[in-house]
């Protein structure tokens, strides 16, 4: 079995800024998508801001075009980002096999890494954070909070201390749940709020870094992904790397 033709990707609709770091044969492919950038629009109007410059489909998760021979293309989502988060986000463009990699996504088959620039140094260099979380999703609208009865659990490792002046750490999360919110909200809840998180973050801190930077992103960067998947009766393996952006590096 083989993916789309070699003109699928090449006239891709990419999004502003969006690119794509590594596909396969079958299909598969992560794109890097920029801080500001939408996984999907949720009306019309949101098209010019997201992953691609394409139609939506929320039911069937699909972004949908016409191709250069007039056909019909597709590409679903296999997970998403939320618009302020930067970094490798995976797509593929085969029905079948979207749909056996998202029950991956469901049995916690696939392994995500990001890494944070959080306000605060960890009293430990590695710590297992399992926390209960409350999740609540009104109309588009969601929000979480520490202590609910929804399971979270994550890996968390330093991974290098900024200077004593921006008082900020770089650090590594491997969530080992994928709940709404979870890696903002578990930052949060251990005193190392995520820098320009403008929903669970520290406030006063964010406008005073804002201000230092020259920026108002969040840092969170989703900086890798790898998993196992069987297609057409062989197995294989899918990973990709998504370096860290610039403006975390500046600070460390």
């Amino acid at each position: 079995m083989s993916g789309p033709a070699e003109n699928f990707w090449t006239t891709l609709p990419l999004g502003r800024g969006v690119q794509i770091l590594n596909r396969d044969a079958n299909g598969v492919v992560a794109l890097i998508k920029p801080a500001g950038i939408l996984s999907h629009p949720n009306t019309p109007g949101e098209t010019g801001r997201s992953l691609l410059q394409a139609g939506y489909d929320l039911e069937t998760e699909a972004y949908a075009w016409n191709g250069v021979d007039g056909l019909t293309c597709r590409l679903h989502l296999l997970n998403r980002l939320d618009s302020a988060t930067s970094g490798v986000i995976l797509a593929c463009a085969d029905t079948g096999l979207a749909q056996v990699i998202r029950a991956q996504f469901k049995r916690k088959q696939v392994r995500k890494v990001y890494q944070a620039l959080v306000f605060g140094r960890p009293a430990q260099s590695r710590q297992l954070w399992r926390d209960r979380l409350a999740v609540v999703k009104r109309g588009e609208t969601i929000r979480t909070a520490a202590g609910g009865n929804v399971p979270a659990e994550c890996e968390m490792t330093v991974v290098r201390a900024g200077g004593k002046e921006s008082g900020v750490t770089l650090i590594r999360l491997e969530p080992r749940t994928g709940r709404s919110h979870q890696l903002r909200v578990q930052c949060a809840h251990h005193h190392l709020p995520i820098v320009g998180d403008q929903t669970y973050g520290d406030f006063p801190r964010n406008r005073e870094f804002a201000r230092l930077a020259g920026t108002k992103r969040m840092f969170l960067h989703s900086q890798g992904t790898d998993f196992a998947y069987e297609h057409g009766g062989r197995k294989y393996n899918f990973a990709a790397q998504a370096p860290l952006p610039l403006e975390f590096e500046q600070f460390l």
